[in-house]
């Protein structure tokens, strides 16, 4: 049903949820799997080039990590992980990723790092899976 599945983490709880489904997906239906992350936030008008340098230098760091371990996980579980981290608006960069891979599935989780401002302009989560080319799955 699913050949190529795509899940967005950005590390939060919500994350680590869709990305165990995700796995157990991929593994049950042998599909492709993708974890992508989005570098948001990052300094658009910097004092200096450093500023941004060290921002994005701190968020590559980050998500090295993240995914090391998620990368870690689904090994364990028989399952070959691959993985992204792209600059940019989250769910801009998630819909073309999906759009431009040709993912027959996304999986996200519930809540992320959206905060206060979710609630009131709608999350990442919400977004996506208006614009999305395929599938949401959408994990509590």
């Amino acid at each position: 049903m699913y050949g190529k599945i795509l899940v967005a983490f950005d590390g939060s709880e919500g994350s680590w949820r869709a990305l165990r489904a995700a796995i157990g997906l991929a593994r049950d239906q042998s599909a492709e799997l993708w974890a992508l992350s989005v570098e948001e936030h990052l300094p658009h008008y910097a004092a200096a080039i450093g500023e941004f340098e060290e921002a994005r230098a701190e968020k590559n760091e980050y998500f090295r990590k993240l995914h090391g371990q998620a990368i870690e996980l689904a090994e364990s579980d028989g399952v070959r992980l691959q993985s992204a981290v792209l600059p940019g608006h989250a769910v801009q960069t998630i819909v073309r990723f999906a759009s431009q891979g040709g993912f027959d599935l996304i999986v996200m989780g519930h809540s992320g790092y959206s905060g206060v401002w979710g609630a009131f302009l709608g999350t990442t989560t919400d977004k996506v899976s208006r614009h999305a080319p395929c599938s949401v799955l959408i994990v509590r």
